[in-house]
């Protein structure tokens, strides 16, 4: 999979709590939980995110409680995938398996700021800067992960294979 998107960065420990406050989580409809990503550091992060963007944080990216409306929340906004330089582990399935893509990369992300335009290619593992053009390495998927992912989610991949199975 190929991305290209603008840059929105975070810093290191960026719990769920923040990507989307509790006080949200009364509903899963995709689009109000969006409308509220990331409002206690940007009250405006959902509204200035194109379709497209990309976050890029620190260290432990989605750590607190093991709630899917994070990632959801992020997928919701229109933003195509996050690198950190690494995740909570329970942030990093629940991304998985609701079709959000997500890459570690332990280069010296501090480099790329917000606003930067990024290519990513999630099958090489590559992240390239397109403002510098200083590539860095991240951890390819393996196949079925990619696949879980460009289905759209570990229940649309499930079905796809059931599918598959049944015909």
């Amino acid at each position: 999979m190929k991305f290209r998107g603008k840059v929105w960065t975070f810093e290191d420990n960026i719990d769920t709590d923040v990507i989307i406050p509790a006080r949200y989580l009364n509903t899963t409809d995709p689009n109000e939980l969006a409308a509220h990503c990331m409002e206690d550091i940007d009250p405006d992060f959902s509204k200035k995110v194109s379709r497209g963007d990309i976050i890029v944080a620190g260290k432990n990216f989605g750590c607190g409680s093991s709630r899917e409306h994070a990632p959801l929340a992020i997928k919701s906004t229109g933003i195509s995938c996050v690198i950190a330089k690494s995740f909570a582990r329970i942030f990093y399935r629940n991304a998985i398996n609701i079709g959000l893509p997500i890459l570690e990369c332990e280069d010296s992300l501090e480099e790329i700021t917000s606003g930067d335009k990024l290519e990513v290619d999630t099958d090489k593992g590559t992240i390239t800067n397109l403002a510098t053009g200083k590539t860095y390495r991240a951890k390819p998927f393996p196949e079925f992960i990619n696949e879980i992912i460009s289905a759209g989610g570990l229940l649309s991949y499930a079905k796809k294979v059931d599918n598959r199975c049944t015909q």
